[in-house]
């Protein structure tokens, strides 16, 4: 029931751009803090970006300060996360996560960043 869909991933060349989305179904989506985290093989999962459940707070990993962006509309039940200026290091999955008394998880969406 209960649903958070990871889309928008794909192979990208160094310095481009991803848009990715996540689509939520099965909750309140308006009352979740929802955050994109990301894992890279042999790597903990780390926390990329994080916005308020009414989106008027945001916050970053160092790492992606100032080149990743987090959204959310709340009207249409989705988060993205914009992603300019990509570096290899940037290569994980990239999950979506959602938080108010309980938590959600996504599935995953695949980010390579190679030339």
């Amino acid at each position: 029931q209960v649903q958070l869909v990871e889309s928008g991933g794909g192979l990208v060349q160094p310095g481009g751009s991803l848009r990715l989305s996540c689509a939520a179904s099965g909750f309140t989506f308006s009352w979740y803090a929802m955050s994109w985290y990301r894992q890279a093989p042999g790597k903990e999962r780390e926390l990329v970006a994080h916005i308020t459940n009414t989106g008027g707070s945001t916050n970053y990993a160092d790492s992606v300060k100032d080149r990743f962006t987090i959204s959310r509309d709340n009207a249409k039940n989705t988060v993205s996360l914009q992603m300019n200026s990509l570096k290899p290091e940037d290569t994980a999955v990239y999950y979506c996560h959602g938080r108010f008394l309980n938590e959600y998880w996504g599935q995953g969406t695949q980010v390579t960043v190679s030339s």
